[in-house]
């Protein structure tokens, strides 16, 4: 886990989120304490509990983002799951569980690509030894001293030209050990028999050696993946991937107020079913992973909602008291789209930018330009449904839609979009609201 003060944090996430600085707080100080954690002594380390986050607010506003840059940020294996996804009845419990099956899956990745940049020199090594081998054979009948020596010398030349490149497109012919095809099996459920047999039929049935005709280029590849499987040893990196989702994993409930029960009767039923599931996972317990026991005491959990018709205190309250931090996020106004547009490193307008570029078109956005779009953005969430900076992927959608199909016949040219370019492509759209509702 990299080492990050609270106020780096929040920097690196004003690079790519507007706003929301009491968000931004909240999660900076949760990851550091997460930090402060594994530096105590073993018998205190094990009371301390993580402090949950809920995060209420309207859709599109960056709840998801920040959770989603925090993961990248710390390294940390992170799962996004949809409350809404655990309200059929009756698989409540096996699909809760599988949110830590999935965060297992993710550590696991995260592990491996550690353990191949690792690795990385010694698979080459053997690598080259092995295409040197398709590429310089050991003659079969040496037998005096000058053959051996004559091979030897081809064969430092040989290693030499590969190094260099020069042999990459070189066809060469190399056998592969592939494992057997796992067997599936689907439905909701089904998740950890899906697991079960797989593994034993991947026991029980032989894998099979193939042998391809390849350039040295595509062989290369090939070969550094079936040697790094080879090197790779997989219980260690499930058991430090295990307890890298217990100490640092983070889970995003997205949703949460989708399974607040209403009044009404019929499928709200379930949604207090949803919350008692959930709830142990939450608060601390273990769930049997094909890798092995899981403990969740120490897993981060950040809860999402807009809220909209319910509030935070109508969860059930054991649900509530796991969540000690709560923070709300504001709407979006017409300068926060602005700086949208112009400050994150992957601002959209830049985005366009960089998408047209490849065909050789220069665009260039005026400041006015920007605070036209930035008006239309904040205009139609007011007069239809506010879905926040998701508005934006629309409206320039639309603003670029000629220009996007036109650009491969425009190669060499720079076009310059201004207030008079957006209102002539927009104008019309925003002013119908019936239109606007489907189109922007």
């Amino acid at each position: 886990m990299r080492n990050l003060t609270p106020r780096e944090i929040v920097a690196h996430l004003d690079r790519y989120i507007v706003g929301q600085h009491e968000a931004k707080r909240a999660v900076a100080v949760a990851v550091r304490n997460r930090w402060r954690r594994q530096q105590l002594p073993e018998d205190i380390r094990q009371e301390v509990s993580p402090k949950n986050i809920l995060m209420i607010g309207p859709t599109g506003v960056g709840k998801t983002e920040i959770a989603r840059r925090l993961a990248r940020l710390t390294g940390a294996p992170f799962v996004k799951v949809e409350a809404t996804k655990f309200t059929e009845v009756g698989y409540y419990g096996r699909d809760v569980e599988s949110i830590v099956r999935e965060l297992v899956e993710n550590a696991i990745s995260l592990v491996r690509e550690q353990e191949r940049r690792r690795l990385e020199p010694e698979v080459n090594r053997r690598v080259e030894e092995r295409l040197l081998e398709l590429l310089c054979p050991e003659p079969p009948y040496a037998e005096e001293e000058e053959d051996f020596q004559r091979h030897e010398r081809n064969r430092q030349r040989m290693q030499q030209m590969l190094r260099d490149g020069k042999l990459e497109d070189r066809k060469v012919e190399i056998t592969l050990h592939q494992k057997a095809m796992p067997m599936m099996v689907t439905g909701m459920g089904m998740e950890q028999l899906d697991m079960d047999l797989s593994e034993l039929f991947e026991k029980l049935m032989p894998g099979r050696t193939t042998r391809r005709e390849v350039t040295v280029k595509e062989a290369r590849k090939l070969l550094f993946e079936e040697e790094l499987d080879q090197l790779i040893n997989k219980d260690e990196v499930h058991q430090k991937a295990i307890q890298l989702a217990e100490d640092l994993g983070i889970v995003f409930l997205d949703e949460i107020d989708k399974i607040v029960a209403s009044d009404s009767r019929g499928p709200d039923v379930s949604r207090q079913g949803v919350q008692r599931d959930l709830l142990p996972i939450v608060e601390g317990t273990t769930v049997n992973t094909r890798y092995g026991h899981v403990r969740t005491d120490h897993i981060l959990f950040i809860a999402a909602g807009a809220f909209h018709r319910t509030s935070p205190s109508e969860l059930m309250p054991e649900l509530q008291g796991r969540f000690p931090i709560r923070v709300e996020l504001s709407d979006l106004t017409r300068e926060d789209f602005i700086r949208i547009l112009t400050e994150p490193q992957s601002a959209l307008t830049r985005q366009y930018q960089a998408l047209l570029s490849t065909e050789g078109v220069t665009v260039k956005f005026t400041q006015d330009a920007i605070e036209e779009l930035a008006d239309y953005a904040y205009r139609v969430n007011q007069k239809t449904q506010n879905i926040g900076a998701r508005r934006l992927y629309t409206i320039m959608e639309r603003l670029l839609e000629e220009l996007s199909f036109e650009a491969s016949e425009m190669s060499g040219t720079t076009v310059q979009i201004n207030a008079a370019y957006v209102k002539q492509r927009l104008d019309e759209v925003a002013q119908d609201e019936d239109l606007s509702k489907f189109i922007l």
